[in-house]
């Protein structure tokens, strides 16, 4: 029996809950210094930084400032955030490093860190709607899609539209907030560096290394078999691991730099603040006419980071008439960066999808039926057929497990609850980027797959045991796999939902060329009938020459994109601003499912996630201090275990081929998608107040 499309339990499991698997801030050297940073209080230009009193501190060994540290080459975006601190005087935002304490123990550090006194001249604070909303730097590195948009005659379209929407919909700054901090590990060996660090990309943090310090990337080695989450904020490298770099050359001995929450709050991004604005217009019979979205984000002062939001009007709905625009605002603060379920994900579906059920409530048209009658048979935008696409049958399948057929016309009680149902659909580009591996056959019966990807804890061992197994036709378990080092073939980075579809179909294109080699027949006895010890492959998937990343088929003749549909059931009490989650369903078309065990695992994962955006959490910046309010958990509430009631997903069965090799198309970060508007559509349907501001707090919900 083919062990692909089997509940094949992850290898690594037991590693995982035994505490076996090591993680960056795990692995040691027996000399290391402990690094910690001194941070700035405030924004403002450097005037004094007194290191006497620390200096004199138990176990420091050095205190590196500005003067101990190189000039660094220019690292470009997003390899690394522009314009590095400790490199002049000036602090463009809170919890800028402004040194680093090497002592011999953490506790020294941190306690030495706390005797350096800085004096700074604090600089005016811009805060969110501060600043006048601007187009993006056109060479920002992080425009990846049209800054403005328009497509038919919208002022036509909001002519003809009988039933009209226009509305403004928020969204909050959130914080990432992985389990394992950021951390480095960092010696160097003559020449050559040796780092173990906590990312999501190996190979781009070699690249950042090597770049920054005027190395080669051959005299660079970057380690990370296991990332303990990350959701973007390990994506990119960060400053941190340059740093821990810099100051083992300066003080000649291995260095450990682990951040603190706080730092996490300030350092390595977070998903930023969005305005939206969103007008829609539909003839009686429910057929879209017009679709136009603005969207705003914060971004820092130093570059222009995009959340391309408006993504998903541009691929969601059938609309003869189409507009969007993306502008940044300017705040004090640090750069954001992606988080789970990006762009045209999550953010924009907030928006689109609390819009859709509004006009389907005008219109008085169940809000399922709305969204099937404007389903986009090919790309609205660009014309080019769907390399796949079953929404239509997800609808069906979610609409039937959940019930919706049962939804009641009004708000029903329980008691003081009152119960409302909403749905919301979801959408995601299928990111791919290229990946190379290694495949060993060995005459022993087993199978070595190498490359440098990082586990983040998705799934990936099990997956890839089953494709290699399948295709040389040996059970999962006799696959053995080596990861997350720089020293191996080399990997797309661990996001966008990428690992799978792109390193698997690289895997598929090495096991092919074994069989290829040794001819007809089963693979292990023909290797064996040549009497060497093994047989080995080099396995590529590519985009095209020179083509470093696709996010929607814009490279291919047939547009890409993962579809779903959210079902939720919740309970309000007006009385106390409470609100609480009865039942969610998600219902997705997103390819071929690989394993169903570990892909249920990270679909409900994703929907529990989509909860706490929608219900609890925040990172409220401070106006007067130019600071994140809450840098820790104590002031971020997250969904337990007694927030989370029923939560399901199912799929419907597809295959896409055209998108990858293995038939898939990524699923890692679907599931959140589309969680908040179902949310905010079942308030209304309980409550007939309508939520345009997230997260749902008791004080938008009190009566």
């Amino acid at each position: 029996m083919k062990a692909v499309g089997q509940p094949f339990a992850r290898p690594d499991g037991r590693i995982k809950v035994t505490g076996a698997a090591r993680y960056a801030a795990d692995f040691d050297r027996p000399d290391k210094l402990h690094a910690v940073f001194v941070t700035a209080a405030t924004a403002g230009r450097l005037i004094s930084l007194d290191t006497e009193e620390a200096t004199r501190s138990a176990g420091v060994v050095h205190i590196l400032t500005q003067a101990d540290l190189p000039q660094f080459a220019t690292v470009p975006v997003p390899l690394m955030f522009s314009l590095l601190p400790m490199q002049d005087d000036t602090i463009r935002f809170e919890g800028q490093p402004m040194a680093i304490v090497l002592a011999e123990t953490l506790e020294q550090a941190e306690e030495a860190a706390r005797r350096v006194h800085m004096m700074i001249a604090p600089s005016e604070v811009k805060a969110p709607g501060q600043s006048n909303p601007r187009p993006p730097a056109p060479d920002s590195a992080y425009v990846l899609a049209h800054v403005d948009l328009a497509s038919g005659d919208i002022a036509a379209g909001l002519s003809e539209a009988t039933h009209r929407i226009s509305a403004e919909y928020v969204q909050p700054s959130r914080h990432h907030n992985a389990m394992e901090p950021h951390a480095t590990l960092a010696w160097w060996e003559d020449e050559a560096l040796v780092v173990h660090d906590a990312t999501q990309w190996t190979t781009g943090t070699q690249q950042m290394l090597a770049v920054a310090l005027g190395l080669t990337p051959d005299q660079v080695r970057v380690i990370c078999p296991h990332t303990g989450g990350g959701f973007g904020s390990k994506a990119f490298p960060k400053w941190h691991t340059l740093f821990a770099a810099a100051a083992a050359r300066v003080a000649d001995r291995p260095v450990k730099l682990v951040l603190s929450r706080a730092q996490m709050y300030t350092m390595t991004g977070y998903q930023p603040l969005i305005h939206h604005r969103i007008e829609l217009g539909a003839t009686p019979d429910g057929r879209l006419t017009a679709l136009c979205h603005d969207v705003v984000n914060v971004t820092s002062s130093t570059e222009d980071f995009v959340e391309f939001a408006t993504e998903a009007a541009r691929a969601m709905y059938a609309v003869p008439a189409l507009e969007t625009h993306q502008r940044v605002e300017e705040i004090t603060a640090g750069t954001p960066t992606p988080l789970r379920g990006p762009g045209g994900g999550a953010p924009g579906m907030w928006a689109l999808e609390s819009a859709m059920d509004e006009l389907a409530h005008a219109l008085g048209m169940d809000p399922l039926e709305f969204r099937v009658r404007n389903h986009a048979d090919s790309d609205p935008v660009s014309g080019k057929p769907w390399s796949s696409k079953k929404l239509l049958e997800a609808y069906a399948l979610g609409a039937e497990h959940f019930g919706w057929h049962r939804r009641p016309a009004r708000a029903e009680r329980d008691g003081d609850w009152m119960i409302g149902w909403g749905m919301a659909s979801a959408i995601m580009g299928p990111f791919r980027f290229p990946a190379t591996v290694r495949v060993t056959l060995r005459a022993d019966g087993t199978v070595l797959l190498e490359s440098s990807f990082s586990d983040i804890g998705t799934g990936v061992f099990a997956v890839f045991s089953q494709l290699v197994g399948d295709a040389l036709g040996l059970p999962p378990d006799r696959v053995e796999i080596r990861n997350g080092d720089t020293m191996l073939p080399e990997a797309s980075g661990t996001f966008g939902s990428s690992s799978t579809i792109c390193v698997g179909a690289a895997s598929l294109d090495a096991c092919r060329q074994i069989r290829a080699s040794l001819g007809e027949g089963d693979p292990l006895t023909m290797l064996r009938r040549t009497g060497r010890p093994s047989e080995a492959s080099i396995g590529r998937f590519s985009l095209g020459e020179g083509v470093p990343m696709d996010t929607d088929g814009r490279t291919s003749p047939t547009a890409m994109r993962v579809w779903g549909a959210v079902f939720v059931e919740v309970g309000v009490d007006r009385a106390l601003g409470l609100l609480r989650l009865r039942r969610m369903l998600g219902s997705y078309s997103v390819g071929r499912i690989l394993n169903p065990r570990t892909a249920k695992s990270q679909l409900i994962g994703g929907l529990i996630w989509g909860w706490g955006s929608a219900a609890m959490e925040a990172s409220t910046f401070e106006p007067r201090l130019g600071r994140f309010l809450s840098k820790d958990l104590t002031g971020v509430p997250l969904p337990v275990n007694a927030d989370i009631p029923a939560v399901d997903a199912v799929w419907v069965d597809e295959v896409d081929e055209v998108a990858s090799a293995v038939g898939g198309k990524g699923i890692g970060e679907i599931g959140v998608v589309g969680v908040a508007p179902a949310v905010a559509n079942a308030v209304f349907h309980a409550t007939g107040l309508r939520i345009r501001e997230l997260p749902i707090l008791p004080q938008r919900l009190l009566a």
